[in-house]
């Protein structure tokens, strides 16, 4: 069990250095964002893996604020290279009346 969880990781690692190689060449932005939110994705998964390999269940909670704070950014991001300003309210936004 513990051999197929640390294959499981190590191919996980792959999918990350393949996911930050997108992030690099791009060809467009929103290309570069999509990577860095699959970057963020497998970073949460290996804390995840390394908690159930290690037995820490600590590192559960890590995992999950991890992941709160990228989905968080990556929509951050995304209204910042909409909007070319994150106080600005656009159309059909939530802030809208």
């Amino acid at each position: 069990m513990e051999t197929v969880l640390v294959l499981t990781t190590l191919l996980v690692f792959v999918t990350m250095m393949l996911a930050l190689i997108r992030a690099l060449r791009g060809p467009t932005i929103y290309d570069r964002i999509l990577a860095v939110n699959v970057f963020g994705t497998k970073t949460v998964l290996v804390v995840a893996l390394i908690s159930l390999l290690k037995g820490h269940s600590d590192l559960v909670d890590v995992a999950l604020v991890y992941a709160l704070i990228n989905f968080i950014a990556i929509v951050a991001v995304l209204k910042l290279v909409k909007m070319g300003d994150l106080g600005q309210a656009g159309e059909g936004d939530i802030t809208d009346g």
